[in-house]
């Protein structure tokens, strides 16, 4: 791979599995957060650089060092209950960050990794082509996040991502994705109350990064906007009772109840993305997304050989 390597702006769950994934393959990762992730991938080229994204000299003076031939912004605050509760601070932390790069990034392909959740949920599936509507204060500043680079980055590209899932310790210290945090209640014999009016399509983490790869060493022009999402449309309810069933849980432990009555009551009826954009593309159109069941089955050893 071509010298200046990634940069990558964020150190939670997607962001540490891009950059395990670039760097696994022999690429030069540097990965920036105001506090140093207490899980840094043990892979060989994986660096750690203290950076308040929003400050944009410590950004400048970041991007002169370093040179990056490609910029993933994973950055948060991706909280979507505290968004709600801080609309303002939301927007300004996406924006300032998304600003601070893009500005910068020269001939460099900016990645952003955008959500679902700027659609307000009332159509069962969203393509590229869907008019944006936010369903919350998380999908608003995204999409200021979103229209920053598109229009500040000569070679920009926003990735919008439906709910990722994957393997977390127990004890990962922060909110868990929801598989994860299903997995280890259901392993614990603890019921699990899920929305069965929360329908989504989820995308393995693993899948998410080999296409983030992809995309960033894609040559030639990639469209601005490309939807990555699960091949299956299913309710929380549904996709925890697979889950469920791949770690041999009692499916009774499964309890379906209404969204409003769970922290998921911000959250879109529909977080759903569908797009044919890359299937289409040559660096992407190969990659095969995997499903919930066999994400389950895939994922299943990770959570029980512990135990």
């Amino acid at each position: 791979m071509s010298a200046g390597g990634t940069l990558v702006v964020g150190s939670g769950f997607v962001g540490l599995g891009v950059a395990r994934r670039l760097a696994a393959a022999g690429e030069s990762v540097t990965v920036t957060s105001r506090h140093r992730p207490d899980r840094l991938p043990d892979v060989p080229g994986v660096r750690w650089h203290a950076l308040d994204a929003t400050e944009p000299e410590a950004c400048g003076r970041l991007v002169a060092r370093l040179e990056p031939r490609r910029i993933v912004l994973v950055h948060g605050p991706s909280d979507v209950t505290w968004c709600e509760e801080h609309p303002a601070r939301a927007v300004a932390a996406h924006t300032a960050a998304a600003a601070n790069f893009a500005g910068r990034a020269g001939d460099a392909r900016l990645l952003l990794v955008s959500t679902d959740n700027v659609f307000d949920g009332s159509r069962p599936d969203n393509s590229e082509d869907t008019p944006v509507c936010p369903a919350n204060a998380y999908g608003r500043a995204k999409l200021a996040a979103e229209r920053t680079v598109l229009d500040a980055a000569a070679d920009a590209v926003v990735l919008r991502v439906s709910l990722v899932y994957g393997h977390e310790p127990a004890d990962a210290g922060k909110w868990l994705n929801f598989f994860a945090a299903c997995a280890h209640r259901l392993l614990r014999g603890e019921q699990v109350t899920v929305p069965e009016d929360q329908w989504t399509t989820p995308v393995l983490v693993d899948d998410v990064a080999r296409v983030t790869a992809a995309v960033l060493f894609a040559g030639g022009a990639v469209p601005p906007v490309l939807h990555l999402g699960g091949p299956d449309r299913v309710s929380r309810a549904a996709w925890a009772s697979v889950v469920a069933e791949a770690l041999g849980a009692p499916p009774h432990l499964v309890v379906p109840v209404p969204r409003a009555d769970t922290r998921y009551a911000s959250r879109p009826e529909n977080a759903c993305l569908t797009g044919s954009l890359l299937g289409r593309l040559p660096a992407t159109g190969e990659i095969a997304v995997r499903g919930v069941r066999e994400g389950a089955r895939y994922l299943a050893p990770a959570f029980t050989a512990v135990r």
